[in-house]
């Protein structure tokens, strides 16, 4: 199998094309098409934050809905389907930017975006094992023992990391390291934690490199192992950007 995995786009369009067009992709009707057949990966939290987080969605939707793409959800992906479904979430740490997109929107579009984000949110796994095992997509990561399991705790590791109920001065949850105690052949390959670079540690890899927060959009390319980046156009928001020992 050969696919070419996303980290957090979170509404950063120009460079969601301009990162799959530096992979070889062509735009053909508004999708990314990769005249070799490659497939596109997207470990979750494709809106809230950035400036156009409805067409990340749409054009994900799509390449999903053709067999293009492959999707799993992120936390910002729970909360939106969420708010798609009446629940009482708060508008904050980056929803109210979706929310007011959509409420710029005539009823009718605002209703398209919503059926075609809770499709794709309920069809989707909330982890992918992929290649015979080989591969594995998840948002924030999942413990081997873990990967096959379906219960609330992995759940949550999946969508906020491996957390302690503790948090940050800025109200995000406290995230242990868990990649740096993984031990296993196949690839994990995740997002969630924005760090400046592709974090390679052992068979684990973040592509979170905070496109959203300044920083770049970066996608693994399998089987490969390489990474590929282009610079973010957002303003650089150092203290959003994690660090490990």
């Amino acid at each position: 199998m050969k696919i070419d995995i996303i980290g957090d786009i979170h509404g950063c369009m120009a460079e969601f094309r301009k990162l799959t067009e530096k992979l070889g992709y062509q735009w053909e009707n508004g999708m990314p098409v990769h005249p070799g057949g490659r497939l596109l990966g997207f470990v979750g939290d494709l809106t809230d934050r950035g400036p156009a987080s409805l067409e990340v969605a749409d054009t994900v939707y799509r390449l999903w809905k053709k067999k293009l793409g492959l999707y799993v959800p992120g936390n910002h992906c729970n909360k939106l389907y969420r708010y798609f479904l009446g629940r009482n979430v708060q508008q904050k740490h980056g929803l109210e930017t979706t929310v007011a997109e959509l409420e710029a929107l005539p009823v009718k579009e605002r209703e398209r975006h919503s059926k075609q984000f809770m499709e794709l949110y309920e069809k989707s796994p909330l982890y992918l094992v992929l290649d015979g095992g080989k591969l594995v997509i998840a948002h924030a990561g999942i413990r081997r023992k873990d990967i096959g399991k379906m219960n609330k705790s992995v759940q949550t590791f999946i969508l906020y990391g491996d957390i302690n109920g503790e948090t940050n001065p800025d109200g995000t949850p406290v995230r242990r390291d868990w990649a740096k105690n993984d031990e296993g052949e196949g690839w994990i390959v995740y997002g969630h934690t924005p760090v400046k670079e592709p974090r390679l540690i052992g068979h684990t890899v973040n592509i979170d490199t905070g496109c959203v927060f300044g920083g770049k959009l970066t996608a693994l390319r399998y089987p490969e192992i390489e990474t590929v980046s282009v610079p973010s156009s957002m303003p650089y928001v150092e203290e959003k950007f994690r660090t490990f020992a």
